[in-house]
């Protein structure tokens, strides 16, 4: 035996003991790195309803038989009769279809990608079309557009303007002298002789001003209310998002939206008069 074993063995074999264990704590830390990431990957695609990745990670685990019943009862839309939507962002273009049939096809504005940042700590929003499986949750005709707060947000960017919000039984005060406050659903000026007039709004691009500032109108207001900017009628698939028609046609066929696909307005009624509630959409 080395004299090193001799003269120290216990301090030899502690070493050994300790370099062992570090290997087998190190192993095992690895195998659990793994499996969370895994578990993330898997979560992901659940998450983003990537369906066809998850069943090709069933189907190599041997969890998903790989046969033509199986794969009807995914859901492909292909394999059933029942019409349904598909949306290509990178080709800016909607198809309605019913199996492999064409039913109806046409260029479309999708999400712009842009990302824009609210106030100092405070939110962030990306315009992006969310990608995956949706639904047709409800029809609306003449839909009237009511502008989240990074509207506002985006508009005294654009203009130079600060932003002030306006909540119920609180007042801003305006450049002639008055005070802009709230009354039932209207948005008004009230003047120093007691005096009230509703403050003209609810159009893009003539939102409320006052000292240098672009009101943030409460949820239920008339000002908070747009017409004519969604076009003729809108298909909403939920989350704030939707199939509708626009007020900028020469934005087709360009990702310029901040997230819904735009049709124009002749295309989106053509559409509107097929697709019924329930009917899949499918983005990608």
């Amino acid at each position: 035996m080395p004299k090193f074993f001799r003269s120290g063995g216990w301090i030899a074999w502690g070493l050994i003991g300790a370099v062992l264990l570090l290997m087998v704590a190190s192993s095992a830390l690895f195998a659990r790195t793994a499996l969370k990431r895994h578990e993330r990957d898997v979560s992901r695609m659940v998450f983003n309803d990537n369906l066809q990745l998850l069943e090709d990670v069933k189907r190599s685990s041997g969890a998903l038989e790989d046969s033509a019943s199986k794969a009807s009862e995914t859901g492909d839309p292909a394999s059933s009769n029942k019409p349904y939507i598909v949306v290509s962002i990178e080709d800016h273009r909607l198809w309605y279809k019913q199996g492999d049939k064409v039913l109806f096809t046409t260029q479309v504005a999708t999400g712009s990608g842009k990302v824009l940042d609210g106030a100092a700590g405070g939110s962030q929003w990306k315009f992006e079309t969310p990608r995956g499986r949706l639904t047709v949750q409800a029809k609306e005709e003449d839909p009237a557009w009511v502008p989240p707060d990074w509207h506002f947000v985006e508009q005294a960017r654009k203009r130079g303007l600060g932003i002030v919000r306006l909540e119920r039984g609180q007042s801003v005060a305006a450049n002639d002298g008055s005070q802009i406050t709230v009354r039932g659903t209207e948005v008004v000026k009230r003047y120093a002789d007691g005096r009230e007039e509703p403050v003209g709004a609810g159009v893009e691009g003539r939102e409320i001003v006052a000292g240098g500032n672009i009101i943030i109108p409460p949820y239920g207001s008339t000002q908070r209310k747009y017409k004519g900017v969604l076009g003729t009628h809108r298909l909403v698939l939920g989350d704030g998002y939707a199939l509708h028609g626009t007020d900028k046609p020469e934005s087709i066929g360009r990702s310029v939206s901040h997230g819904c696909v735009r049709l124009r307005n002749a295309d989106i009624a053509t559409l509107y008069g097929m697709v019924e509630v329930g009917t899949p959409v499918f983005i990608y």
